[in-house]
């Protein structure tokens, strides 16, 4: 299978790949996918990884790790190799599951954590966003036309207003955690004037509410995930020095949709 197709000459510019930083820009259906597994076999096949070492390769969906993986293990198996070696292909979240797991104790939870699916996230936070909405209905009416009709008033605060607020705290929390603010260290950057920032407020409020909840199911998100491994990476060098090692090559698939934390887990597992 692995020899059938010719590359054009930009993919085997790529193909040539044997170190340091390198992007790739692509538009879909251009071959990224075979490229990036064609590479990976290629690493593995031409003798560029010891015997402890693997080809990293990141994206962002299970799918395409499935995807990854079964065209990896056909360009091994046509190159007359293990097709199950020499490779490891995860998600982002699911590399940063692989390095919590390794020092859960660092980022201040037990073994036996748990993760909540985005389901359940979107879940626990639309309740705390509900329950908001129940103590203080007017909190968007700031915004509002200030002659609008009741019944349009009405019809917002039923349908559009909660639905909007939900869409303000799922980018709340996940900003937040994107920079790593807690809901404490943001409670200590605003005003203490109960007037001012509402927003803030209330998205801090539903910040609040949501930890609150993980905390008693002694579970994370996928977010916790990542600032939990960056956490880890950062206080554990003895950690960071061997995962560097066992992955000297990391290939990042889909890059413009990781978050900055994410870009930095993988910039100090590639320095």
């Amino acid at each position: 299978m692995g020899d059938r197709f010719s590359p054009r000459p930009a993919q085997e510019a790529i193909l040539a790949y044997r170190g340091g930083t390198m992007g790739v820009s692509a538009v879909p259906g251009s071959g990224k996918t075979w490229t990036l597994s064609r590479l990976a076999a290629d690493l593995i096949r031409n003798g560029c990884l010891e015997d402890d070492q693997e080809v990293l390769v990141v994206t962002l969906v299970n799918s395409a790790v499935q995807n990854f993986s079964l065209r990896i293990s056909q360009f091994l198996e046509s190159f007359g190799l293990v097709p199950s070696l020499g490779y490891r292909v995860r998600t982002l979240h699911g590399l940063a599951h692989d390095i919590v797991k390794e020092r859960p104790e660092l980022a201040g939870i037990d073994n036996g954590f748990q993760i909540i699916d985005e389901r359940e996230a979107t879940r626990i936070r639309e309740d705390a966003v509900l329950s908001w909405l129940n103590k203080t209905p007017n909190i968007l009416d700031g915004y509002l036309i200030s002659d609008l009709p009741e019944y349009r008033l009405s019809a917002l605060r039923q349908k559009q207003i909660p639905d909007l607020l939900n869409q303000i705290a799922l980018q709340f929390i996940r900003t937040a955690k994107n920079i790593r603010l807690s809901p404490s260290e943001i409670e200590n950057r605003i005003p203490q004037s109960t007037s001012s920032y509402p927003l803030v407020r209330f998205g801090l409020a539903v910040y609040q509410e949501y930890q609150r909840n993980l905390a008693y199911r002694g579970a994370v998100d996928f977010d916790d995930l990542i600032i939990k491994a960056y956490q880890i990476l950062t206080l554990d060098q003895t950690l960071l020095r061997r995962l560097q090692h066992h992955w000297p090559y990391i290939l990042e698939d889909e890059s413009q949709d990781s978050s900055l934390l994410q870009q930095e887990i993988l910039s100090l597992l590639a320095d």
